[in-house]
């Protein structure tokens, strides 16, 4: 725990000059990160994230990123991320805002003390749905005709659109045709943007879930993405 909070001391001190914003913490496969100015490199565990960066993972890659507020992500295989905005400073919560754009793939998220402060300071963008945080512990996976090897009850691939479950806090689910709040232990779907965002029986909901290995915190904090039943493979 030391060494968790040591990192997050000296990120924390740093942010507000246009220092890294976050790091990656795990990660199995490959991961990289396409700059804002231009350019990509490969990342690996250590390696910081900054503002601006889109983050991909290729196949059966999973990485976990760990944001200078304690927030973390995790993001599956053949996903993308992009991180649009962050601004966080401890001292100055009215300065709070992180906007991150999932455009592909899925994820699990846990917020951290600007979730926990500024809960309508923080979304994840689809094309879909907005997902507003309203102090949580979330799953996203957003299907665009990639996603036949999710596992189903039905044995049927999920349909195209963003599948969303929540296992603490709550999330809204926002777009063009409405709004609907998902509230902890329940499932939401959104065909398009135009569609009305719904609840969903737990027997027909998508879960996320994470390997035992990158979902497990070593540094103490809480899992992410933890099941036990098996997890879904792209």
């Amino acid at each position: 725990m030391p060494k968790v909070a040591g990192m997050l001391t000296t990120l924390l001190a740093s942010v507000a000059f246009g220092a890294p914003i976050g790091q990656v913490t795990h990660l199995s496969g490959l991961l990289s990160a396409t700059k804002s100015a231009g350019g990509s490199k490969v990342l690996s565990v250590k390696s910081e994230i900054e503002q601006g960066d889109l983050l991909t993972t290729e196949a059966d890659t999973y990485a976990r990123v760990k944001f200078v507020d304690g927030g973390e992500v995790v993001l599956r295989p053949n996903s993308q991320l992009k991180i649009e905005n962050y601004s966080f400073q401890e001292s100055k919560p009215e300065a709070d805002n992180v906007a991150l754009s999932m455009l592909k793939g899925g994820l699990r998220a846990v917020t951290g003390l600007l979730g926990q402060r500024n809960k309508d300071k923080v979304s994840f963008k689809t094309n879909t749905a907005t997902i507003g945080i309203r102090g949580t512990h979330f799953g996203a996976l957003l299907c665009q005709g990639d996603c036949g090897n999710i596992p189903t009850a039905s044995g049927q691939a999920p349909a195209n659109g963003l599948h969303v479950d929540v296992t603490a806090g709550s999330v809204v689910l926002t777009n063009q045709g409405g709004q609907v709040q998902l509230n902890a232990g329940q499932f939401g779907f959104v065909a398009n943007q135009n569609s009305t965002p719904s609840v969903v029986p737990p027997q027909q909901g998508i879960q996320v879930t994470m390997p035992p290995n990158i979902a497990a915190n070593r540094g103490g904090g809480r899992a992410v993405g933890k099941q036990e039943s098996t997890e879904c493979k792209m």
